[in-house]
């Protein structure tokens, strides 16, 4: 059957899709948006004319290699921006998961059934181990980077805000988006998060992390319960990059390398559980990974457990 509607329109309601009912991050979505129209411009350019969903059914693996292998040919240009094989090869393989995303959704929806996306083999890509800080940095961080703070009241909400990270795990985007009234609605010592997908999950707060919220809840300029947990200067949610902007500042002044961020601190949430005994399962639901293989990363990025795991339990680990 011949669909004459436009690739532009469907997309529009793909991302609203994504947006609403996949519940998937602004971040994500702003990212498959962009992606998407990259695609689409090639294959305009590449079939000679608009682009529909009657032409989306038809595309041949031949044509969507051809997109790939222009990807590949456009990530290989000089660019302001120094990239490496690794990096490239990371957004080539974010775009085909935007492509293969939409190709879902239009047989779902539209019942649009060309399997070609999914025959694309996906670029390499090495896999990246978790940078963690140091015990003795991360504990740093949450008081130091709140010592730099321009008003008491921002350096009461910095504490709160990276002590939390630290103490629980969460993703920045996952603390940011608290509200007032989440902090005690499942008890004085733990909190529902929602992570990625919408998916819940109840996180143990730590005597020093309510401590820090208590201080700053303290100090909140809203009265109201619905009021963002973490605000700015003018009261609205607090943008990522006030955070990260915080943090960065404090890791020039410490020497420390770039990959010292806020995500940093739940990479060392997790590492330091590990040090100290936890079970990776625990770790796995604290931190809100749907797959333990997600969460196995933590023990190839610590040596110094896997040793320990093989002198436990290999039988001649212990032989002359």
């Amino acid at each position: 059957m011949t669909n004459y509607k436009s690739a532009e329109t469907v997309l529009s309601d793909w991302l609203e899709w994504l947006t609403h009912e996949r519940r998937s991050s602004p971040r994500t979505v702003e990212a498959y948006q962009h992606d998407m129209s990259l695609a689409f411009a090639f294959l305009r350019e590449h079939l000679g004319g608009d682009l529909t969903l009657s032409h989306i059914n038809t595309l041949s693996l031949a044509d969507l290699r051809a997109w790939l292998a222009f990807e590949t040919k456009r990530s290989e240009k000089p660019t302001r921006r120094a990239s490496n094989a690794d990096g490239r090869a990371r957004s080539r393989a974010r775009r085909l998961s935007a492509l293969r995303s939409f190709f879902k959704y239009l047989s779902l929806r539209h019942g649009v059934t060309n399997p070609n996306a999914s025959l694309l083999a996906t670029p390499r890509r090495k896999k990246r181990l978790p940078r963690p800080l140091g015990q003795e940095q991360a504990l740093t961080a949450t008081t130091a980077i709140a010592d730099d703070a321009p008003t008491h009241q921002a350096a009461l909400r910095d504490q709160a805000l990276f002590t939390l990270l630290y103490g629980t795990g969460l993703r920045i985007g996952e603390a940011l988006s608290l509200n007032i009234n989440d902090i005690g609605r499942t008890g004085a010592d733990t909190i529902m998060v929602r992570g990625k997908g919408g998916k819940e999950r109840l996180v143990p707060l730590l005597p020093a992390v309510q401590t820090a919220l208590e201080k700053w809840r303290s100090a909140h300029p809203s009265p109201s319960p619905d009021a963002p947990l973490f605000c700015g200067i003018r009261g609205g949610r607090l943008n990522p990059g006030v955070a990260q902007r915080s943090m960065r500042e404090w890791r020039k002044a410490e020497g420390l390398p770039d990959s010292a961020t806020p995500h940093a601190l739940r990479h060392s949430f997790a590492t330091h559980l590990l040090e100290g005994g936890a079970d990776l399962r625990a770790i796995q639901e604290l931190m809100g990974h749907a797959s333990l293989s997600t969460t196995q990363a933590y023990t190839l990025a610590d040596e110094k457990h896997l040793l320990d795991v093989w002198r436990k339990a290999h039988p001649r680990a212990n032989s002359n």
